[in-house]
């Protein structure tokens, strides 16, 4: 699962007639198949960075690997097409870290810790969340390191002792982060009242959407909407983490996050109103939330609230926060906004200002009835 000239590779399964030809070939074990870089085709420098990354040379083919995992090319393959690796035929590409990770998921599902399925989905998710880490890291932080350029010097030469001397300290850290995901993730399956909360849980979700994103393709150059782009992810992603919510995920105009309760939610939503409208940069941002039942699966949320959210994102005003009718009542329930307009006149400390606005039908969700959320006082 090492590179095929994109970064990536993914096995496929040999024919009948291939595994009989390499059958009595491979009865020598690894030693047999080794080759010289040089002999394998390729930049000679972007292999010797690969070898670097991975830890050890290309030693074996998809269906060799396989072998001495003692997986079946099938689930091989699986796995490999789960982990997002381009298909390479039965090019000699892959290390022992390949066939190591073959047996370790392959070993979760014989001792019955995972089943098939969901060992499957184990390599699905975390290759498509590393494969963007890895995209970012090398296109913005590597990119950075290596500019200027040394006179006589390519970026890949640069690169070269720069990852050397990086690599360690960044696996070690990706470790840390990790594990405190995990333990975080952990303790909300743990506190979860019973098992189908565990999968339909109910969650405040959020979407924010810059204003005029489209018109701002047209008129700004690639690296000024590549710019404006990152700012707004860096702040709405500190703005989410600092406040107690999780970012799902972005889209380059738009933010998708969740909270557990409607007063984290609601807070962040006018939290990031509340920064970008400060931000002479940035252009005018809308909010929407929905309060209510949500699937959650590999990280991402679904479901009739999610749309919800999405729908009053469209409709807000400019500079503005919409919420559904459900996060309005817990929001009074907690006792974060008044339950009426007397409640509101008598000042008990509410943190927010809830306005109902007009009815309107919006598609595929019948007619809903938004509420504008303000600070109180604000």
């Amino acid at each position: 699962m090492t590179t095929d000239g994109g970064g990536t590779s993914r096995a496929v399964e040999a024919t009948g007639e291939e595994k009989a030809a390499r059958g009595a070939a491979e009865e020598g074990g690894p030693q047999e198949v080794e080759e010289d870089f040089g002999e394998q085709g390729g930049d000679p420098l972007a292999l010797r960075l690969e070898a670097l990354i991975l830890g050890a040379e290309r030693r074996y083919t998809p269906f060799q690997a396989a072998r001495a995992a003692g997986v079946s090319m099938d689930l091989a393959s699986r796995f490999w097409r789960a982990m997002g690796f381009a298909d390479i035929g039965q090019a000699k590409a892959l290390t022992e870290a390949d066939v190591l990770a073959l047996r370790r998921l392959a070993g979760l599902v014989e001792a019955g810790l995972l089943s098939e399925p969901m060992a499957v989905q184990v390599a699905r998710s975390t290759g498509q969340t590393t494969a963007r880490l890895a995209d970012w890291q090398i296109d913005s932080f590597l990119e950075g390191l290596t500019e200027p350029q040394e006179p006589g010097m390519t970026r890949t030469e640069i690169t070269y002792p720069l990852v050397e001397l990086l690599l360690p300290e960044l696996e070690e850290f990706l470790i840390y982060v990790w594990r405190r995901q995990l333990a975080a993730a952990t303790g909300r399956v743990v506190q979860a009242a019973d098992d189908a909360e565990m999968v339909d849980r109910r969650l405040a979700v959020g979407f924010a959407d810059l204003v005029g994103f489209t018109r701002l393709t047209r008129r700004l150059e690639e690296e000024e909407l590549g710019e404006l782009v990152e700012a707004f992810e860096t702040t709405a992603a500190d703005l989410v983490a600092a406040h107690g919510g999780r970012l799902i995920k972005t889209l380059g105009d738009e933010v998708l996050y969740a909270a557990d309760d409607a007063g984290t939610a609601a807070e962040i939503g006018l939290r990031l109103i509340e920064t970008l409208t400060n931000d002479e940069t940035m252009p005018e941002l809308r909010v929407g939330i929905a309060f209510g039942t949500v699937t959650t699966r590999m990280g991402d949320v679904f479901g009739t609230t999610v749309n919800l959210a999405s729908r009053l994102t469209s409709i807000a005003p400019k500079d503005a926060v919409l919420v559904d009718g459900a996060l309005a009542e817990e929001l009074a329930r907690s006792g974060d906004a008044p339950k009426s307009e007397a409640e509101a006149t008598e000042g008990n400390g509410y943190r927010f200002a809830l306005q109902p606005m007009w009815q309107r039908p919006v598609r595929g969700l019948g007619v809903v009835e938004p509420w504008l959320l303000s600070r109180r006082g604000g």
